[in-house]
C-alpha cells in the first residue's frame, strides 16, 4: 500500500478560486463600447474645432454606428447577466469607487446623446434614401414624414410633429455645447472598458493601470479605421490614416510596457506574462493581434501615405478584427491567471 501525506489543500483540483464565467458576450461588449467611444470622440472633437463640414464622415456619418453598437453591446451584456431583470438597480445608487457604477451611468448619458447626434444630421446624411417599401414607410411616418421628391427618384426627410422639429433645431443650434459634454464622456467610456477588467485585483493579468489607457487607444484606433474605411474624401482618409498610424504606435508602446511591467512584478504576474511568451496565447496574441492587427495595417497605411495604392478596406478590416480578438484574448487569459497564497 502506498501512503501519501497531504499537507496542503492546494493538491486538490480546483481548490484555488477560478473565474471562468465570462464568455463571448463580455469581449463583444467591450469592443463595441470602445468603438462607440472612439467614434463619438472624433465627432465631438471636430465639431468643437468647427470642422464638421470639412470632415463630414467623422462628424455626421460614422457616429450613426455608435448608438447601434452601444445597443448591441448592451444586449450582449444582458445575455451575460445572471439576473438581467434586476440590472436597473445599478441606477439606484452611485458608487464612486465602482467601475461598473461609472460605466452604467456613463452609458446612461452617452446613449441618448449619441441618438440625438444622429438625429440632427440624419437628413443631411440621407437627403434622398431611395424608394422605401410602403410598410416601412408607415412605421417611419410615426416619427418622420417621408415625401416623394418632385423628380420621383427618392424621398425627403421631415419630422412628423412640430415639437420634434423644434427639438431637433434646438439640439442642432446647441451641438457645440453637446460636443463639449460628449467629449469627456467618450473618453470615460473608452477608459472604462479597460478599467472594468483592471478592477479585478485577484487576476494578475488584469491588475495593471495600463489597461485603461490601452483599451482607450485601441477603441479610438478602431474608430479611426472605421472612418478611414467609410469616407470618400481623400483628405479625410489621409488625415485618419495618419491619426491611426500614431495610435497604433502608441498601442504597441503600451503593449510592450504592459509585459515589461509584468516581468518586473511578482511571480504571479510573471506567470501571467508567460501565457503570452511561449504559453497558450502566444500565437494568437502576437500573430493575430500584434502582427496582423497592428503591424501589418501600420505598414499598409505608411505605404499608402507614401503614394502606393492600398485598398483601404484591408488595413481597416485588420484593425477592427485585431481589436476584437485582443479583447477576446484579454478576457479569456485574465480568467486563467490567479494569485496563489
Amino acid at each position: 500500500m502506498r501512503e501519501e501525506i497531504i499537507t496542503s489543500g492546494r493538491m486538490n483540483p480546483l481548490i484555488d478560486p477560478v473565474l471562468n464565467v465570462w464568455h463571448w458576450e463580455i469581449p463583444i461588449y467591450l469592443f463595441l463600447g470602445g468603438l462607440s467611444a472612439g467614434l463619438l470622440f472624433f465627432a465631438a472633437l471636430y465639431t468643437i474645432m468647427d470642422k464638421e463640414d470639412k470632415y463630414k464622415t467623422a462628424v455626421k456619418v460614422a457616429p450613426i454606428i455608435a448608438p447601434i453598437a452601444i445597443a448591441l453591446g448592451l444586449i450582449a451584456l444582458m445575455l451575460d447577466l445572471k439576473h438581467p431583470l434586476y440590472s436597473w438597480q445599478l441606477y439606484t445608487t452611485i458608487r464612486m469607487g465602482s467601475p461598473m457604477s461609472w460605466g452604467a451611468w456613463t452609458l446612461m448619458a452617452v446613449m441618448p446623446l449619441s441618438v440625438a447626434w444622429v438625429a440632427i444630421y440624419i437628413d443631411q446624411v440621407f437627403p434622398q434614401i431611395g424608394r422605401t417599401p410602403k410598410p416601412i414607410m408607415k412605421v417611419m411616418n410615426l416619427v418622420v414624414r417621408l415625401k416623394d421628391t418632385d423628380d420621383g427618384t427618392g424621398i425627403n426627410w421631415e419630422y412628423s410633429y412640430k415639437w420634434l422639429r423644434s427639438l431637433k433645431n434646438w439640439v442642432y443650434a446647441n451641438r457645440v455645447t453637446m460636443a463639449w459634454i460628449l467629449l469627456p464622456l467618450a473618453i470615460i467610456l473608452g477608459v472604462y472598458t479597460g478599467i472594468l477588467l483592471s478592477a479585478f485585483n485577484a487576476r494578475p493579468l488584469w491588475n495593471t493601470s495600463l489597461l485603461g489607457p490601452l483599451f482607450l487607444v485601441s477603441g479610438i484606433s478602431t474608430a479611426a479605421a472605421s472612418i478611414m474605411w467609410l469616407t470618400n474624401d481623400q483628405e479625410e482618409r489621409t488625415l485618419f490614416s495618419r491619426i491611426d498610424l500614431i495610435l497604433i504606435i502608441v498601442e504597441l508602446f503600451f503593449i510592450v510596457h504592459l509585459f515589461m511591467g509584468f516581468l518586473a512584478g511578482p511571480a504571479v504576474q510573471i506567470e501571467a506574462a508567460e501565457l503570452f511568451l511561449g504559453g497558450h496565447f502566444t500565437a494568437p496574441f502576437w500573430g493575430l493581434v500584434v502582427v496582423l492587427g497592428l503591424i501589418v495595417p501600420a505598414i499598409l497605411e505608411a505605404l499608402e501615405l507614401k503614394g502606393f495604392h492600398i485598398p483601404v478596406a484591408v488595413p481597416a478590416a485588420l484593425i477592427l478584427l485585431g481589436g476584437a480578438i485582443f479583447r477576446f484574448i484579454m478576457v479569456e487569459a485574465g480568467q486563467i491567471t490567479r494569485w496563489l497564497y
